[in-house]
């Protein structure tokens, strides 16, 4: 067998700093997936994919595939997203592409054969940003995308989903066969950064992803009556703006005590003018646990709260689901191999929950997964001043190509 050669992290970082001089700087990263800047971090990809004489193809949700031949299949698969949130930071997703790239880079001009096939995929509109439908190509993938649950999606331009799909040569009603490659695979790897503060303030640049939350995402819309504001004294008003303020304070309460997240990230009033009460309020409620019992029942609260905040006000109110997605642990026997991969780079094996979802979370109803994280500085992403030390950057790259190599020198669980 081929000895297992070292991941070049200079070299991936390098190409993750031309990623961003093409497709992002002052203003950050403007990867938004379907779009024409995205487009053009894929011609990049496949630039470098062209320098190991390997050629990608996509499948039918738009996501992205190139495989360095093996002595054995199916492949293990590695990879992450080039699209970013408008606005966005120059590594979330990119970084675990560009590694990705980084480990076949290594085995092709290495001088041998991996022991197993290696497949890369850059997964189509992880983020969501444009139709609100995070994770679209890794669920049309693991077949959990409900595609009449997002026929009707509009960006904010108004663009219809199944138009804008078909810009980019993906037919809607055919995005469920990008599900056939799954027999392709063995297991997925996942680099990511944190997103968050826990690594940073720790101290520790390199952990292991024990699996990624779960998240309940709901609309509540409050109906009361709309109202002058200067005539209608205030102890007969139906203020639904008030009960929807009332209810977001209850619900970040209620992150507080089942020690989740709970966020109203979205809140509108109708008519929204200073000189009238709101007679409608809508709030978007953002709920994320790791525990799936602890999950349900800040749900049961939340529906509870906003109803209750609405009947002391006497107002109405109704919910309906925009999002939901169970919580989804990693392969122990992976997760176990990232940690010995972070503790041979690094000198620690901490293992930590993704409050943030990722790709690798759909990939995990089907096989074996994990990730491994980075820090980010002050916590921040999704936001231009997203970014991450160059050592700690190459920790993460080198734990990640470790944990590749470690899989491939083994064989378990991809035998």
């Amino acid at each position: 067998m081929a000895a297992s050669p070292a991941i070049d992290a200079a070299r991936v970082i390098a190409d993750l700093r031309e990623l961003d001089r093409r497709t992002g700087g002052e203003g950050g990263a403007q990867r938004v997936c379907w779009g024409d800047v995205w487009r053009e971090a894929r011609d990049f990809l496949g630039e470098l994919l062209a320098e190991i004489d390997l050629a990608p193809d996509r499948d039918e949700a738009g996501n992205l595939w190139a495989y360095l031949p093996g002595e054995a299949d199916p492949a293990l698969a590695l990879g992450s997203h080039t699209d970013s949130v408008p606005n966005g930071g120059w590594l979330d997703g990119a970084y675990g592409v560009m590694a990705a790239l980084g480990v076949l880079r290594a085995w092709s001009t290495g001088g041998g054969k991996p022991p197993r096939t290696l497949a890369l995929v850059d997964w189509a509109d992880e983020e969501g940003a444009r139709f609100g439908r995070s994770l679209f190509g890794s669920s049309a993938f693991a077949g959990s995308l409900r595609v009449d649950d997002v026929r009707e999606l509009r960006d904010a331009e108004g663009a219809a989903l199944p138009e804008v799909l078909a810009e980019n040569d993906v037919e809607l009603g055919r995005v469920l066969d990008a599900g056939s490659r799954r027999g392709r695979l063995a297991a997925y790897l996942e680099l990511h950064i944190e997103q968050g503060p826990v690594l940073e303030r720790e101290g520790i640049p390199t952990a292991a992803v024990a699996g990624c939350v779960g998240i309940e995402r709901h609309r509540f819309r409050i109906s009361g009556q709309a109202a002058h504001a200067g005539t209608t004294p205030m102890e007969l008003r139906r203020d639904a703006g008030l009960a929807a303020a009332d209810a977001a304070l209850r619900i970040e309460a209620i992150g507080r005590e089942h020690d989740g997240m709970a966020t109203t990230g979205v809140l509108r009033l109708e008519p929204g003018i200073p000189t009238a009460v709101a007679g409608e309020a809508e709030l978007i409620a953002d709920l994320r646990q790791a525990d799936p019992g602890e999950l349900a029942a800040m749900l049961t609260e939340v529906r509870a709260v906003v109803s209750d905040a609405a009947e002391a006000r006497e107002c109405g109110s109704e919910a309906d689901v925009i999002w939901r997605i169970d919580p989804i642990p990693f392969d122990d026997d992976l997760v176990i191999a990232a940690r010995a991969a972070c503790a041979q780079v690094s000198g620690t094996d901490r293992q930590l929950t993704s409050g943030a979802l990722h790709d690798a979370a759909e990939v995990a109803r089907l096989m074996p997964a994990a990730m491994v994280f980075c820090p980010s500085i002050d916590g921040l992403s999704h936001a231009k001043e997203e970014n991450t030390s160059d050592e700690d950057l190459a920790a993460g790259i080198e734990a990640f190509g470790a944990l590749a190599n470690r899989l491939l020198a083994n064989g378990e669980p991809l035998a």
